[in-house]
């Protein structure tokens, strides 16, 4: 007699599909204990903290920023100064409320005090910079000028010496145009204005090139010039000398601040 089973009898199993679980329902399982979930809670380890900085290139960085507050500890800002940094700052990110500081504030994941303390570190550096190398700029302007003169010259380069010699005459004989004779021939991004460059800093262009275009006078053409691969042929077309105004002093003085922390951070280097 054919017996039919009884699907309703939970002891038979009439299905590939697994059981259905009756057992409690678990308990999610905690999430792991992360870096970041450590370094959240301020639960790190000094130690871990230092090799994370290692890990990822960002100890020269917290270097730098200690080296900097050592040197910022001395320096005194009047209530004026302040005032003024402050008035600065709003200007430049359209503050004109507390409601709109709390939305900067909120949009830069920032407190107010951490944005007090980025102020006065700001004016502080600025007040820094100016007492430890405004007086150095004049000499070393001078050091630098060769480099900071700007050029607008004339350009073409090709890859064959008898081709630029034979380019070069045609030029000084007045048989073809500079502009023309680029756009034909040149093997560089030049040949897309006619040959024109600048103005640049003389610190921009290859030093063999840089060190010709220096002793070039207006209108001048140099005879061919190998520049690595290339044969080059430079006109001269304004020679524009370097003027320590108020933009490039600020610079010169940024400068000099970066080889002075750079110099720093050499010797913490060497000691450890």
């Amino acid at each position: 007699m054919k017996t039919t089973a009884n699907l309703l009898d939970p002891s038979i199993v009439t299905s590939t599909l697994p059981p259905p679980d009756r057992s409690e329902p678990q308990q999610s399982t905690p999430e792991l204990d992360t870096p970041l979930q450590r370094l959240c809670q301020n639960t790190m380890s000094g130690e871990e903290v230092i090799s994370l900085l290692q890990k990822f290139w960002m100890l020269p960085q917290l270097q730098r920023e200690l080296i900097l507050d050592a040197e910022l500890a001395a320096i005194d800002c009047t209530q004026e100064e302040i005032f003024g940094a402050y008035k600065a700052f709003y200007h430049k990110y359209q503050i004109n409320s507390d409601d709109d500081r709390a939305v900067w504030l909120e949009r830069n994941n920032c407190s107010l005090a951490q944005f007090e303390h980025s102020v006065l570190r700001t004016l502080k550096l600025d007040r820094f910079k100016q007492l430890a190398f405004n007086n150095k700029v004049d000499s070393y302007f001078l050091q630098r000028k060769s480099q900071l003169d700007r050029a607008v010259y004339s350009l073409l380069r090709v890859k064959d010496p008898h081709l630029a010699q034979e380019l070069f005459f045609r030029i000084q004989d007045g048989e073809a145009t500079f502009s023309d004779l680029v756009k034909q021939y040149s093997g560089g991004q030049e040949a897309q204005s006619g040959g024109m460059v600048g103005p640049h800093e003389l610190s921009v262009p290859h030093p063999v090139l840089a060190q010709k275009i220096a002793t070039l006078k207006p209108g001048q053409l140099a005879p061919p010039l190998q520049v690595a691969d290339w044969f080059v042929l430079v006109r001269l077309e304004k020679y524009l000398p370097a003027q320590l105004d108020k933009t490039l002093r600020a610079r010169l003085i940024d400068e000099l601040y970066e080889q002075w922390i750079q110099s720093k951070l050499a010797q913490i280097s060497v000691k450890s």
